[in-house]
């Protein structure tokens, strides 16, 4: 199995609905958020990439165009805990790639949230 991923920066505000409003996160605030990309495949193309990184510029301009300095809020359905942002990610990048294995969405350098059929 072949496997690469991409790293793509972003930097957003956010609530997250229906907390107490004891919770920091209740209130508005934002993140510098990282979100990486990976595919995966058995098979190479005949350049020997799963997909060539520069292909992968659509998903980059998803992030600059709907995600980077816009409040969350006011962008995805429901939630937008980095668990929901990587589902909403993911979904948009196996859109473009079959290939596409799982989204990573970090919110710190310490924690991260990750979605995957």
């Amino acid at each position: 199995m072949y496997r690469i991923a991409k790293q793509f920066h972003f930097s957003s505000s956010h609530i997250i609905d229906g907390l107490p409003d004891t919770h920091k996160c209740s209130r508005l605030h934002g993140h510098n958020y990282i979100a990486e990309l990976v595919l995966e495949s058995d098979t190479l193309d005949e350049f020997g990439f799963i997909v060539d990184y520069h292909d992968l510029k659509p998903f980059k301009d998803i992030i600059d165009n709907e995600l980077d300095h816009r409040h969350l809020n006011d962008v995805l359905p429901g939630s937008t805990s980095a668990e929901a942002i990587a589902e909403w990610l993911y979904n948009r990048a196996r859109a473009l790639w079959p290939q596409v294995s799982k989204v990573r969405v970090s919110e710190t350098t310490r924690t991260w949230a990750e979605y995957s059929e």
